[in-house]
């Protein structure tokens, strides 16, 4: 693909508009599986494709491959004339990324792209690099070993209309190609053909919510504890509606914590004070919060110091918790500062949320975050509810699994058809809203201690998606009202 500069292609991340219509559309991902490799022969992902409809269902993704270093002439050789070893500060990992769509040749880092601010899925003009009618292959391995994954990220997106989203799935083959001598003494002699590949591989499906790939069960890695610091703006323009908002809305925040999770309330104006240590006396905190005043001046660099002290260097900060502040302002003040106070904290392990209100310079604010999709706008005090319960649910309840378990238990879940849930806080299941994107992550590893009895196997596999309009649809995909805990459900 080719360098895209047309000056048309702007929109806003997930959480805003796109533009475009959908209706209904369908999109699916085939791949199949093998092994062999490690046992004596051959292993392979066969005839993978990546395929969008024609009625404004758009995809892209970015599949990656965990086969251990120094594997990058294998990987070419199996048909990744251009795969990189994905570096960690330099460092090679083992992950290889095979494709994605657009391209890094097109665009910047794939996951910036997709919940940034500068390209419109949606537009006709993106179809050159999206996924939406054309075919592309994700995996054609064939040396995969027990001990390797691989993973893809499907951005989906529906364009204008709200709708249902459905994910499907199906096995198409699961072959036992013959028998070795080692998988004879193994499982005895094959009688039927059928392979036990997919019985052995396991799977995971999950809510991608900030599209990099990886599974994080708590929206703050892998840590358990949590200490989260409200960094909230108390300055001149912030009084009236803009305060009470904050003041409901933080605090509707420090509701959801439970212990050990451990808040602190940072106001700053002309400078900024910690107005409650980090604690688990949460009425503490949200009287702290309730009890400010607005007045001042604005120094975007003062609370952000202040809140990374505490949550560092606090009387009760704890080593190795996960670190977390929610920095809340409406107004302006000296970017360089800010800057250099924002990639402190994050070269210190603290996730930056920015959530710019009103007026506020977007622009400053959303460079502080540590992501683009942790960069909030609030265009009205009255959203800020929304934005505080948005970030709750990445911060604290983390990303949510669709399924889990052995390939053939995940792919007979998917054969039903899985219904996804437009607002996981909501009860009930819900329809996406018009114009967004969704990120489905969708992971397979070879656990390292499989037996001898899957050589030669194979197992293929297709899944997909299917959007259907909400509006006068009280039955969605009325054939197969599955939700994602497997409950039949009616809308």
């Amino acid at each position: 693909m080719t360098e895209h500069n047309d000056p048309k292609l702007n929109s806003l991340s997930r959480r805003s508009i796109l533009g475009g219509i959908g209706a209904v559309g369908i999109a699916s991902a085939g791949a199949g599986l093998g092994t062999s490799a490690f046992f004596s022969d051959e292993e392979e992902f066969m005839n993978n494709s990546l395929q969008a409809g024609t009625l404004d269902l758009k995809l892209d993704y970015k599949a990656t491959y965990l086969g251990g270093q120094g594997r990058l002439a294998s990987v070419e050789a199996m048909g990744y004339p251009n795969v990189e070893e994905i570096t960690d500060d330099g460092e090679p990992t083992g992950r290889y990324l095979l494709a994605q769509a657009p391209s890094p040749a097109d665009m910047q880092e794939w996951e910036d792209l997709v919940q940034g601010e500068a390209f419109d899925f949606c537009s006709p003009a993106a179809d050159e690099f999206l996924v939406n009618g054309d075919g592309i292959p994700m995996f054609t391995l064939d040396d995969v070993k027990p001990g390797d994954s691989g993973e893809v990220t499907v951005s989906i997106h529906i364009c204008d209309n709200p709708g249902y989203l459905r994910m499907m799935g199906d096995i198409t083959g699961n072959a036992e190609n013959g028998q070795t001598e080692p998988e004879i003494n193994a499982e005895g002699e094959d009688t039927d053909g059928i392979g036990e590949l997919a019985d052995a591989i396991e799977v995971c499906v999950w809510y991608d919510e900030d599209c990099d790939n990886v599974f994080e069960p708590t929206g703050t890695g892998q840590q358990q504890e949590l200490e989260v610091a409200l960094v909230s703006d108390v300055s001149g323009s912030m009084s009236g509606s803009a305060l009470t908002s904050l003041q409901s809305a933080a605090t509707s925040f420090v509701d959801n914590l439970a212990s050990p999770d451990e808040a602190a309330a940072i106001s700053f104006s002309t400078s900024a004070t910690t107005d409650q240590e980090l604690t688990t006396v949460y009425q503490d905190v949200k009287d702290a919060i309730n009890g400010y005043t607005a007045g001042g001046g604005t120094s975007i660099a003062s609370g952000i110091d202040e809140g990374a002290d505490e949550l560092l260097n606090g009387t009760n900060a704890t080593v190795g918790a996960s670190k977390v502040m929610l920095l809340l302002s409406d107004g302006n003040s000296s970017a360089s500062a800010a800057t250099t106070a924002a990639n402190a904290a994050k070269n210190a392990g603290i996730r930056l949320f920015t959530i710019a209100l009103g007026s506020a310079n977007t622009a400053l604010l959303e460079s502080l975050a540590s992501s683009p999709d942790d960069a909030f706008v609030a265009p009205d005090p009255a959203d800020l509810d929304t934005v505080y319960a948005e970030i709750a649910q990445i911060v604290l309840g983390g990303e949510q699994k669709i399924a889990e378990g052995t390939m053939a238990e995940v792919f007979a879940q998917l054969s039903e058809g899985v219904i996804l849930d437009g607002d996981r806080q909501e009860e009930g299941l819900q329809p996406y809203p018009g114009a967004t994107t969704q990120c489905i992550g969708l992971e397979w590893t070879l656990p390292f201690d499989v037996g001898n009895e899957v050589q030669t196997d194979s197992v293929g596999f297709d899944f997909g998606f299917e959007v259907e309009q909400s509006r006068h649809n009280e039955t969605p995909f009325a054939a197969n009202n599955t939700a994602p805990n497997g409950t039949t459900s009616g809308n």
